[in-house]
This record gives C-alpha cells, structure tokens and sequence, in this order.
C-alpha cells in the first residue's frame, strides 16, 4: 500500500512540472506580444511557484505521516499474528537455546524439554544451509522430526546473527507444523502395499528318494501344511505352483514381525518327522518394493534364484535397494545328478564356438583352484580351435611356485596377459569366462564385465547381493567343493572329449586339494568321481604338494598370528596380523585356515588391515556359519 501511494504523488509531482513549463511558455508568448505583461508576468509565474512549493510540501509531509502510521499497523499486526500464531514458533541459538517463543509453542511443548531435538536439527539443518547459501538471501530448510507422539514438519531459516564477545553466532526461525496425520495416512499406505514371496522346498527329488514309499504323502502334506499356516498367520494367501514351489502375497505392515521371528518357517520345516537321511529345509525369497504387482514377482523370483545359489535353508529379504539374509545354517546337500553338467557342457562349447575369441578371468589375487580352473576352461578352449586367454593381474604368496611351474611350460607361452593386454584384446563379441567367483567387485579384472555381453560363470562359493547379473550361462553349484571339481566336470562331458594335459590334471587337482584343505571338507561322491578322472592323467602327487610348502619366513609369520589367537566361547579363535602388506587377505586366510588343525577350534578369525581398509578372514568346520557373520559386518560398516 505505502508502495502505490508513493508512485501516486511523484505521479501528481511530475503533473505539476509539465503545467509550470506550459504556464511559462504562455507567458513568455504573451510578453513578447506586448512588453507590458512582462513584470505582471514575472510576479504571477513567483506566486505560482511559491504555492506550488507550498502544497507539495504540505503533501509530502501528510504521506509521510500516512505511510508512519501504516508501517506501525502493519508491524502490530504481524507481530500479533506472530505471537497468536496456530503454528509453534521459535527463534532459538545454534546451541539449542530458546531466545523467543510463540503461545502456540508454550501450549504445545510447555512440559516438554525438546532443547537435544532442537540442536540436534539444527545441527543437520546448518549443513543444508551452508551448502545452498550462494548469496545474503535466506535459505529455507526443511525437516521432519518426531516429538512424543506426534510428527512435525519443520521449516528452518537463519534470520539474523548476534555478536557475543566478539564472536559471532547465528540465530534460527522455526516453525513447527504438525503432521502427525500426514504421516500416519503415509504409513498405512505403505502398510498396505503388497509384499510378494516364494517358496521352494530345498532338494525336493533327493528328499522323497531317501523317504519310504508309504511316508512321502504324509511328510509333503506336513509341510505344505506348515507353509500354509505359516502364511496364514500374517493374513497372507499362499498357491502350490508346481510340486515343490509357492507363491504367496501379504500385506507389507507383516513383514517386520516376520523378520523379528527371525522367519520361523524354517526351523518347523526341519522339524518334520522323517527317517529319510535328508533334512527337510526351505528356501524364502520376499520382496518388498517395486511400481506394479508383476515388477515385485519377477524380483521375487530373481531373489530365489539367489537364495537357491547360496545353498538354500534360507530366506531373503529385499526392500530399500538391499538384501537382508536370515537362516543358512545347514550344510549344502550334494546332488548326485549330472544333468546339469552336461547341460552346461554343450551349452558352453556352443558358446566358445560362436565367440571370435575367448577370455578367461578367475578373482582377484587368485589361488590355485582360480588357476587351476583357468587352465581347464583354457583346454576345452583350445580343442575347439580357438584363441584363449587367461587374465592374471595379481597373484599371492600361494600362487608363486605354481606360476612359476606355468611359465616354464612351453603350452602356455603367451596365453598369460594382464589387465592392460585384456583390456586391449576384449571386444563387444568376445566370450568372458569368470571362474572361482561370482562377484563383480571381486574379479580379476572388473572392467572386463563391462566391455562384453557374452558372460559366463563358473562357482562354487555362495551367492552375495553384488553377484554377475547378466551372465548368459551360469554354472553356479555351492555343493561342489570348488570350481575345479566343476570344470573337471565339464571337461568329462564336452562333446569334443577334450584331451587336458598332465600339467592341467595336476592344476585341477591342486584346486581341489586346497579348497577341501587336503580332501577333508565339503568332499562328496562327486568330487572323488573328479579326483579319480584327474588320477588317469598320471598326475604327480609329491609335484603338487610342492607347490602348498611355504617357505620359512612366510611360516614363520603365520605362527607369530596363530601364536596371538585368543580363544573366545571355548571354541572361537580370533587373532590379528598386525602387519600392512599386499598380501594381507591371503596371509590372514592362511592363518584362519592353519587355526582349524588346532583342537577345539571350531571357527577362526583372522584381522589385517591395509591403508584404510579392513581384512577378515572366516573359516569353520562346525555350526557356525562365519559367512553370515562376516555379511553382516560388511553390511553395519560406515
């Protein structure tokens, strides 16, 4: 208003400027018409302008009073709406002081100390300020924040600073906005999403193989019945989609009891009386985001097949971009079919024939079964008549007689190339072999994975969350003992009988040994079946335990780690390497694996730290499933 008031009168001001020049003009003719009007002239032209002063002074000072006496309303007025505002405000300090506070306020948080929740969120809210602050204009903040029962929405502004003994400190508006109903009506949305799952009945054909007859019905009714009230129980509906799957939907407001407890579907399905030799385990996948119901499923299922690739006897959970892992306590069971095998077998040759070239890429810092399994895949490469690669980036302590027994074998002249040549040779066509890990991150070596669409994974460790997601061919079996037993699998079913050298048998076999810490863990019948193919290569024994002797110093470090294990629980040894060198994955995996062979260590940690990094190494031969416990360290770090 005082705005349009101003604009008005310099309006009325300029008016009267022009209607003075005007008047002048007129005089001025009319004295030039008669000189006699020129000292009457100049005499009315003074009074005129004298007046004219006058009034515009008088005016002036009667809108000055005006717009005085409006700036005060409107000052009251604001300061009374302030004051009376329905909406708690509060100028507080950086330190959460309250300087000044409205009625509503008082009414609101008159018996409450909210004083840590406000610095607290100013704390956060200066953050945002500082970072958007680009000029003196005022940046407005905004947080949600729960206070007792209710949730309020907070707008935060810096209105002025104060200067306190030289030292100056900034001074914050806040106004609070209750939206508890708000969020609320937000929650029972969210609530009421749809949650979708699966379940599978682990080893479904090898279960009612070691069942009688006469007991397969009862045991399958059981357990279909165990899944159904199970479901059930969260008012959710579960179909039988094929013999051993279920599908089922619930309402996602259940799912946090289901995780609190800790999926008990899983310990009833093994609590199913049986005689056969084979638990009865499941595996869980739910999923718990995605824009439509189909969306949901088809992660749902993508989340089995990771379950399925971790062994089973499990559940996951994805929501909020993560998997949660519950269960996985029982040991893999071997499948004594070869279908899939062979299966892979003819697919892969298949694969290596169309490809123009072929790369071979095991994880980083490899081993001999990394190695071992290279030079496999390199043979059946190689029958075929193709151009095969093997990436060898690094190498650790346990790899350094061995590649030095690979380069003195004329065969593999050349066919060893490092990061730089690999990422030279790869093309959009070329076939990508990763064997001994599935983890992108974990590659030789990770570029690689980017460069081509033609993948293919051979493991034996079980599925992580950061696995090869676009593999055209996966052989992924956690029962097998290593990736070594797998190739010598796949080397017994290739179409073109690939004929391995005795260097290669002995590598496959050295694999196999380390990985089963000399053939007494995870060993079944089908890693002895590999073991006597491999033996009818005249491979040489003493050769290859050659390769695992270690030379004095090395040793020597590890008694000095295993000398400083402490015992925790009876049966838990944890120790420490305190030095920082490259090696310090491989050396802390040596010295878990040395804690095992002493009695009654059951499970062994082994700590090392490199730059700001840290290394732990897990190994069991008990209950404990030290791979859960170390994903779940990975997952609280900062």
């Amino acid at each position: 208003m005082p705005n349009n008031t101003k604009k008005t009168f310099e309006t009325i001001i300029t008016k009267t400027k022009i209607y003075l020049v005007i008047i002048a003009i007129i005089l001025v003719l009319l004295c030039i018409q008669n000189i006699n009007f020129i000292i009457p002239s100049i005499v009315l032209y003074g009074i005129l302008l004298i007046y004219t002063f006058w009034t515009d002074n008088k005016n002036k000072n009667e809108l000055d009073k005006h717009i005085q006496e409006l700036t005060f309303n409107v000052d009251t007025i604001a300061k009374n709406a302030l004051i009376n505002s329905p909406f708690p405000l509060a100028i507080i300090e950086e330190d959460g002081n309250i300087i000044w506070k409205n009625v509503s306020f008082v009414n609101e948080f008159g018996n409450i100390d909210i004083k840590n929740i406000l610095t607290d969120m100013i704390k956060s809210a200066k953050v945002k300020i500082q970072n958007n602050e680009k000029s003196e204009k005022k940046v407005m903040v905004y947080e949600q924040i729960k206070i007792g029962k209710k949730d309020y929405r907070t707008i935060i502004g810096t209105i002025k600073e104060k200067n306190r003994k030289k030292k100056t400190s900034k001074m914050y508006a806040i106004y609070l906005i209750d939206n508890t109903y708000a969020v609320e009506t937000m929650k029972k949305y969210e609530d009421s999403q749809t949650c979708t799952g699966i379940i599978i009945i682990d080893s479904y054909d090898e279960l009612l193989q070691s069942l009688k007859l006469e007991e397969r019905n009862q045991v399958l009714t059981e357990i279909e019945n165990k899944i159904y009230d199970w479901v059930s129980k969260f008012e959710g509906i579960a179909i039988k989609t094929e013999r051993d799957r279920f599908a089922f939907v619930f309402e996602k407001k259940h799912l946090d009891k289901i995780i609190e407890n800790k999926f008990e579907i899983l310990g009833m399905a093994k609590d199913t009386e049986t005689e056969g030799v084979i638990p009865t385990t499941l595996s869980i996948a739910i999923v718990a985001e995605g824009s439509s119901n189909y969306e949901k499923y088809k992660a749902t299922v993508s989340a089995m097949d990771l379950v399925l690739g971790r062994g089973g006897d499990q559940a996951v959970v994805r929501r909020n971009g993560k998997y949660e892992f519950f269960g996985g306590k029982t040991q893999e069971v071997e499948k004594r079919t070869k279908v899939k095998a062979r299966t892979v077998a003819v697919a892969l040759e298949k694969l290596i024939e169309e490809a123009p070239n072929v790369l071979i890429m095991g994880h980083a810092n490899g081993d001999i079964d990394s190695m071992g399994s290279s030079l496999g895949i390199y043979r059946i490469v190689k029958s075929l008549g193709k151009t095969a690669k093997i990436v060898n980036n690094t190498y650790g302590l346990t790899l350094k007689d061995f590649i030095e027994a690979v380069e003195q074998e004329k065969e593999y002249e050349g066919a060893i190339i490092d990061r730089a040549e690999a990422l030279s040779e790869i093309t959009e066509d070329t076939l990508l072999i990763v064997v001994d890990t599935h983890k992108k991150s974990y590659v030789e070596v990770p570029e690689l994975l980017d460069k081509t669409n033609k993948i293919v994974v051979i493991d034996h460790h079980r599925r992580g969350p950061d696995y090869i997601d676009n593999a055209v061919l996966m052989f992924h079996e956690v029962y097998a003992s290593s990736a070594a037993e797998l190739v010598t699998e796949l080397l017994q079913y290739t179409k073109n009988e690939a004929q391995i050298t005795t260097f290669e048998a002995e590598s496959l076999y050295a694999g196999i040994m380390v990985d089963t810490k000399n053939f007494t863990f995870k060993t079944g019948v089908r890693t002895f079946e590999a073991m006597a193919y491999l033996r009818k290569n005249n491979i040489d024994i003493i050769k290859v335990k050659k390769w695992f002797q270690s030379d004095l110093e090395s040793y020597n470090v590890i008694s000095d780690i295993v000398k400083s294990t402490e015992i925790i629980k009876e049966t838990i040894g944890i120790a420490e390497y305190k030095e920082e060198d490259d090696n310090v994955n491989l050396v802390c995996a040596k010295a878990a694996d040395e804690l095992l062979t002493i009695s009654d260590i059951t499970a062994s940690f082994v700590l090392g730290k490199l730059k700001d990094k840290v290394y732990i190494s897990g190994r069991s031969i008990g209950n404990i499933n030290v791979q859960m416990i170390l994903e779940k360290l990975r997952r609280r770090r900062p």
